[in-house]
């Protein structure tokens, strides 16, 4: 007797042999979800703002109107949902994060520029802004202190402007004063003559005015001296060769702001602030004198920038940030004046004088601002430098001295690092870069 065969039909009315086959559920490979849209915001696309130590936005503490998928609903298989689940997570938690370093800020946009974050007018406000990285810079309330990074040199001091005569000199010109008065004198009184005491007088005198002819003149005539050096050509300039440039300047990585008046991208900002002492005044430093101006708060900052060359049109990187020794000439601009008969402070002065702990009481001040703006033309006297194709100037290691100015009755002065300066009006239109 033979075995039958089973059949059945489909839903076309055809017979086949065979069972039918059973519908089994099917498992699902990973979890899904609802992505939302993010609009181009990167605080909204999840693990691509992670890579960038954005904060992401919690997409799971919204309410959703949307109805689970029954595969999300079956996940106790093998595989499942979640970075740090599954047989291969050891953490119950999110897995912490390693980085060999700090990464460079995310722009909403998704484009990554070597400057930092919310750098130039478009990144600015009102209301002031945060920077990160190596010259990251802070803004506390509306005109509040900046706070730059290793890579901005900050210029606590002024520029020294010398004469390099050592210590044994200088000694053995006082002693020779001396001794050259005392023999004057006992010569007068032996003699009883006044003409030797006259000629000696007649010798040191000379002597004595030249000496305050250069402490007064001494900064003007350094002045004078880079006015008057040569510009040199990039195109033809050996490494090592101390050169002077003229040329228009562009940002580096990190543009700066003056502290007032807010001018935006800028390579060099100072803000100082002086007072007058009377007779009985206060002092602004320990050493102010009476009857004069004492600077009782400073802010200089300098950080690297580029300048083209106006002889061969070469763009050459100068090297000033991270603490190089800078002597920038740059005449700042009284912007605000405080006198007896003008108390009235203006809510940004004081402002100014709050995020600095500056007290603002009975005195006489005046504040002062400079800056040099992209688009200004600048002259830097430096060292040049070629790495990799790359044109720099970098300050000299040793100071740099002027000679003796022979038709202008100065002795050789010395300046220490990279000279800066530039003659461009503040107030004046600049060059568009």
């Amino acid at each position: 007797m033979g075995t039958r065969i089973p059949s059945h039909q489909l839903s076309s009315g055809l017979y086949v042999s065979g069972r039918p086959e059973q519908l089994k559920e099917r498992q699902p490979t990973m979890a899904s979800r609802a992505v939302p849209y993010t609009g181009g915001d990167i605080k909204k696309s999840g693990e691509l703002g992670k890579m960038f130590d954005i904060p992401v936005l919690d997409s799971s503490s919204r309410p959703s109107h949307s109805r689970p998928s029954s595969s999300s609903q079956h996940n106790s298989g093998s595989v499942r949902s979640g970075p740090n689940s599954g047989p291969m997570g050891k953490h119950s938690g999110p897995v912490p994060k390693k980085s060999s370093g700090p990464m460079i800020p995310l722009q909403p946009t998704g484009l990554i520029t070597s400057g930092p974050l919310g750098s130039g007018p478009l990144g600015s406000s009102a209301g002031g802004g945060r920077r990160s990285g190596s010259g990251s810079m802070e803004h506390v309330g509306s005109i509040g202190k900046a706070v730059y990074g290793s890579a901005v040199t900050s210029l606590t001091e002024e520029v020294k402007v010398g004469f390099r005569v050592s210590k044994a000199v200088v000694w053995v010109l006082l002693v020779v004063v001396a001794m050259g008065l005392l023999v004057g004198a006992f010569l007068m009184v032996a003699v009883k003559k006044a003409v030797i005491l006259v000629s000696v007088a007649g010798i040191l005198v000379p002597i004595v005015v030249v000496i305050l002819w250069n402490y007064i003149w001494g900064k003007r005539g350094l002045l004078g001296f880079v006015n008057r050096y040569p510009d040199a050509e990039l195109r033809g300039a050996i490494d090592g060769q101390y050169v002077k440039v003229t040329g228009v300047v562009t940002c580096g990585s990190i543009p700066l702001e003056s502290s007032y008046q807010r001018v935006p991208r800028c390579v060099y900002v100072s803000t100082e602030l002086y007072e007058y002492k009377g007779l009985c005044g206060k002092s602004a430093n320990p050493k102010h004198r009476c009857f004069s101006w004492g600077s009782r708060y400073s802010e200089k900052y300098v950080a690297d920038f580029y300048i083209s060359d106006f002889q061969s049109g070469l763009r050459a990187l100068v090297k000033v940030g991270y603490g190089a020794k800078v002597a920038p000439f740059v005449k700042p601009t009284t912007i605000v004046d405080i006198t007896k008969e003008n108390r009235e402070l203006s809510p940004t002065f004081l402002r100014w004088l709050a995020d600095r702990s500056l007290s603002s009481d009975d005195r006489v001040m005046r504040l002062k601002e400079g800056y040099i703006k992209e688009g200004s033309t600048v002259s830097v006297m430096g060292v040049v430098r070629r790495h990799d194709n790359v044109l720099m100037i970098v300050p000299s290691t040793e100071p740099v001295s002027t000679g003796c100015q022979w038709t202008r009755c100065l002795l050789p002065t010395y300046v220490e690092g990279l000279i800066l300066t530039c003659d461009d009006n503040q107030n004046a239109d600049v060059v568009p870069v």
